[in-house]
């Protein structure tokens, strides 16, 4: 296959994924929730629709066109996907192949139903991509690696794979930033970045940076269309357990009945908890930032007006160049000898 070919495969599997009926969606979301259960059917339809929207033709053809179309040589790249959301695995396996090199994958064992679906699915639309894609257990046989997982996993991926060319990923988390001049329907729109997938992606927004002295009432009331959330057994189990260490702990927080915002100094804050801290400043606020942005995979704000933010509710909205930690995933497997 050449460069056309393979880009044509995935603009036509995007054209497939949006023409897909709302009872095929409910029984693969059946089928992965008995997998893994939080992947349910509106997040199981957000993380398909979201995959729709990045292999748009023109957007995608306009990407590819950024890169070398063929490899020098072509190479077999590992890839230990993540499995925290659904399919998050494919934005690395679509690098992969468009760049002309073959898959190795590695999948989570909390996605690999979606993941072999969504394969087979391109499989049926280009056959020669069999050959290209495969699922293994062992890496041995890769000449490079893009592994992603948490801080810990990152000091075994860096023994295993450090001697070969690499990316690897470590915990990164997403902040919102409130002037306290949104609307209500700014601040509803946040409710997407921080419930959607519950809460367990690295583009989650888990913590906010508020104004001092800043009036949650607003704000929680705004994210109540989300209560919702709270009818997933799961999520219900742990705002019960983190309500009580707040309260045991006699930890200040408000509590909006399904999440729990507390003043904290952490990024990561626990499923169904949503972290805050104050700044004074302008100045204050950059100081902040700079201070975590090694850890941070991404800023939303009102509008998209802060420099390098999303907008409120996009964050969960990735373009196709918004790389993984800010690493151009394409430039990498170009440049593999």
């Amino acid at each position: 296959m050449n460069h056309s070919e393979r880009l044509a495969a995935f603009v036509a599997l995007g054209h497939h994924l949006t023409q897909l009926p709302d009872e095929e969606i409910t029984e693969l979301a059946y089928r992965t929730r008995n997998q893994n259960p939080w992947f349910d059917r509106p997040n199981v339809a957000a993380a398909i629709k979201g995959i729709a929207h990045l292999l748009q033709e023109e957007p995608l053809r306009q990407w590819a066109a950024r890169y070398r179309p063929e490899p020098t040589t072509p190479r077999q790249i590992g890839v230990v996907m993540a499995g925290n959301i659904p399919l998050v695995g494919f934005h690395d396996l679509l690098c992969v192949l468009l760049s002309g090199h073959t898959l190795l994958a590695k999948l989570s064992k909390d996605d690999t139903f979606l993941m072999r679906w969504i394969s087979s699915e391109l499989v049926r639309l280009e056959p020669r991509f069999a050959e290209r894609l495969q699922f293994v257990e062992r890496l041995n046989a890769a000449d490079a690696f893009i592994a992603t997982g948490s801080d810990n996993t990152s000091r075994y991926f860096e023994y295993y794979f450090g001697k070969k060319p690499n990316i690897i990923r470590r915990n990164r988390t997403s902040l919102a930033i409130i002037t306290g001049r949104e609307s209500e329907h700014d601040l509803g729109l946040l409710g997407a970045d921080i419930f959607r997938y519950y809460g367990l992606g690295c583009r989650n927004v888990s913590k906010l940076y508020v104004p001092a002295g800043y009036n949650f009432k607003e704000l929680l009331d705004s994210l109540a269309p989300w209560h919702h959330v709270l009818e997933h057994n799961r999520y219900q189990n742990n705002y019960d357990y983190n309500k009580s260490i707040l309260l045991v702990n006699r930890v200040p927080h408000f509590d909006s009945g399904f999440l729990l915002v507390t003043e904290n100094a952490q990024l990561v804050s626990p499923i169904s908890v949503l972290h805050y801290s104050q700044y004074t400043s302008e100045v204050d606020l950059v100081d902040q930032l700079t201070d975590v942005a090694a850890q941070t995979q991404c800023l939303v704000s009102s509008g998209g007006l802060y420099p390098g933010s999303f907008p409120l509710g996009r964050a969960q909205e990735p373009g196709i160049a918004d790389y993984a930690d800010g690493v151009d995933t394409m430039a990498f497997l170009a440049e593999l000898a």
